[in-house]
């Protein structure tokens, strides 16, 4: 069942709307503003309802506020080097927002847009059309992500199309917390990620070529371990992401639909698995958080994000795109599908 509300306007006076959708037992609230996942209810060992993602209370929050908390990423979830684009042989320069580097679609990503809206069922269904230009990106990208919630599953489903050759990288970049999205701290939160690489990145975050072996290193999360456990390690990767903010090579390559990551809580007995059938995650820790949200505020590390996707910056490093690259030609069609379950 999926129950619709009004969430307030934008500065500009656009209606946002609020899509809860009900499995019984859990939760979850989309927002036509940005697709953004602004609250998701699963109860914790004690049938408590318990809301895992961080967010905001109102449209101004989301407007405001920087981190991407829960929405929809696009065209190009992750960064793309210096802002450089080159298709057929033309380049395009991408506008540049994280120090020196083009991230998250730019200037005006899909995370700010408002997605047309229909309902299918118990499924729901955003629309957004992109057109030739935008950000600078060729071609008008016509993209369609489908939420459903069942048996304590939320799954997210991707499809876009284009009119000419352009590049497309789609991720949610949701914020959970195990303990609660009021808790605070996620290093007590326990995580495994099904991957033996990880990739490495220049100073500025940028991807730029190579795999870096996790084995003997605070990256190895192919046992589940407590994200506090390392994190604080003299590690130069580390170092320079302020924590972890890495891409994990998958193990899957072969575009399945497997389990990449569990995570878990002591605290709350939440436990979430982690599905999707892209060959990498960026796994995040909210090194940079620093506002206000929906119960508390929120400082460094209050959450993390597994953000299903293409290796940033493939566009511009071949051994990257063969594994799987980001750019799409006109005809063809661009699908995924993430999902997590939740048990308790």
């Amino acid at each position: 069942m999926i129950t619709t509300k009004h969430f307030g306007k934008t500065a500009d006076g656009r209606e946002v709307l609020a899509f809860t959708l009900h499995d019984g037992a859990n939760l979850a609230t989309v927002l036509s503003y940005g697709g953004i996942l602004q609250s998701l209810i699963v109860p914790d060992k004690n049938g408590k309802p318990t809301d895992v993602v961080l967010g905001y209370n109102d449209v101004s929050g989301y407007e405001t506020n920087g981190g991407y908390l829960g929405a929809l990423i696009g065209r190009f979830g992750n960064r793309i080097g210096e802002g450089k684009l080159v298709v057929d042989g033309k380049e395009y320069r991408l506008f540049l927002n994280d120090r020196g580097n083009h991230l998250h679609g730019g200037k005006e990503g899909f995370n700010r847009k408002i997605w047309a809206h229909k309902i299918e069922g118990d499924a729901l269904v955003l629309t957004l059309v992109s057109p030739d230009g935008e950000e600078n990106y060729p071609g008008t990208l016509t993209v369609t992500v489908v939420y459903t919630l069942s048996g304590g599953e939320l799954r997210i489903r991707y499809r876009a199309t284009t009119d000419q050759k352009t590049v497309i990288n789609l991720t949610n970049h949701a914020y959970f917390n195990l303990n609660g999205e009021g808790d605070g701290s996620i290093l007590d939160n326990v995580v495994r990620i099904d991957s033996d690489e990880i990739v490495p990145t220049n100073d500025t975050m940028i991807p730029v070529g190579g795999f870096r072996k996790v084995a003997g290193t605070p990256f190895d999360f192919n046992e589940p371990k407590e994200i506090g456990r390392d994190i604080g390690a003299d590690d130069p990767d580390l170092k320079r992401g302020n924590g972890y903010d890495h891409c994990y090579l998958l193990k899957n390559r072969n575009r399945e639909f497997l389990e990449y990551a569990v995570a878990e809580s002591k605290k709350s007995g939440i436990r979430m698995r982690c599905f999707t059938d892209l060959p990498a995650v960026q796994f995040y820790t909210g090194n940079g958080l620093a506002q206000q949200g929906k119960t508390i505020r929120y400082g460094k590390r209050a959450a993390f994000c597994l953000e299903t996707q293409a290796i940033p910056n493939n566009v511009n490093v071949p051994e990257y795109a063969e594994i799987f690259s980001s750019y799409l030609d006109a005809g063809e069609v661009y699908e995924s599908v993430t999902s997590y379950k939740f048990e308790s």
